[in-house]
């Protein structure tokens, strides 16, 4: 079995040598094979490789004295809704609770200038998601993603900050108060790929949006302008197979053009939570009922998922969508439900097994 040093090497090394690891990840590839498969001949790279396991075990020792978990992708709580995506990151850096990971998760994020509307809608959609059982995952930045997390803290529920930096850093550095706000509640988390220590610099952050929408089963953009950083999220949300929703907002001043836009591209228009919650299901009733203890949050699925999974035999999300013919994105709404269940359960690595 691989060792958590040969994940954490793997995630160490170049971006660009990993753009898309998730299929050999899926197929069973070990770290330490998948290094020297994506590393090229170069002397540059050949220097990295002479380095990289000195700098993993650094970082991993700079994580245990810092309270720093690593879920690494056999960690039986890395988010198979993450091990979906082309690119997932090899490991994750948590501060906090692990149990953050488990989701349900939506994620709402949008402008960092924020108009007062938009931070009011973003921090009620959030505390009411996060009374109904829901992960609201956001990015820990100024505007609509700080007031996503606080409102899922003013709600009592769980939230997810994924931070373009390591968790050990704080930015922006007003948000420390917020950032120990989410690290000392229960069910709720800072993470990051990048090792602790990293400091944030302007090209991590669009590698984080790819985590916020992969973690995520629905993306809600709240306020965004025709350039838009949280359109690189609903892009990816996109890509990734995730249902991509937008509020509405005032026509005038153009602050919401790309929120707009996602609307009249076929974006479901967000209201409250149960609008959310209702695409989320699959079903046109409302009134929705808070999430009682116990009680899954979603209607039960038909049974191809199961009917494919034999008993004591492990699949990943590859195996499923052939056995079953489903999209991923079904697949990965009835898996999430089945999972809520107590049908299914994860063992790491992406891979599933009937319980």
């Amino acid at each position: 079995m691989a060792s958590r040093l040969d994940f954490v090497a793997l995630a160490l090394t170049p971006f660009s040598w990993r753009r898309s690891i998730g299929a050999r990840l899926r197929a069973g590839e070990s770290p330490a094979a998948l290094i020297r498969a994506i590393a090229p001949d170069t002397p540059a790279a050949r220097k990295t490789l002479e380095q990289l396991t000195g700098v993993a075990r650094a970082a991993l020792e700079r994580s245990q004295g810092s309270a720093i978990e690593v879920v690494d992708w056999s960690d039986v709580d890395y988010p198979p809704l993450l091990a979906a995506i082309d690119d997932p990151p090899p490991v994750l850096w948590l501060r906090g609770d692990r149990s953050a990971l488990r989701g349900p998760t939506v994620a709402i994020v949008g402008a960092r200038s924020g108009s007062p509307y938009a931070l009011t809608v973003a921090e009620r959609l959030a505390a009411s998601l996060a009374g109904r059982g829901v992960v609201v995952v956001s990015g820990l930045a100024r505007g609509v993603d700080s007031a996503a997390h606080q409102g899922a803290l003013n709600g009592e529920g769980q939230t997810l900050a994924v931070l373009g930096c390591g968790v050990d850093v704080t930015y922006p550095p007003e948000h420390r108060t917020l950032a120990k706000s989410v690290i000392d509640r229960r069910g709720c988390a800072l993470v990051s790929e990048l090792a602790p220590g990293t400091k944030p610099l302007h090209w991590f952050f669009p590698l984080r949006n790819r985590i916020i929408s992969g973690l995520s089963r629905a993306v809600v953009i709240v306020e965004a302008g025709e350039k838009s950083g949280s359109l690189i999220t609903a892009r990816l949300a996109l890509e990734q197979g995730r249902d991509v929703m937008a509020v509405p907002g005032n026509v005038l001043g153009g602050r919401n053009q790309g929120g707009h836009a996602l609307i009249r591209d076929g974006a479901r228009i967000v209201e409250s939570a149960d609008d959310i919650l209702e695409e989320l299901r699959g079903c046109a009733s409302a009134g929705l009922e808070p999430v009682r203890p116990g009680e899954a949050p979603f209607r039960t699925p038909p049974d191809p998922i199961l009917a494919a999974l034999p008993e004591g035999e492990a699949l990943d999300l590859d195996h499923l969508a052939a056995e079953t013919g489903l999209s991923t994105k079904r697949l990965l709404t009835t898996l999430l439900t089945l999972e809520l269940a107590g049908r299914v359960r994860r063992v790491g690595g992406g891979l599933f097994v009937r319980t």
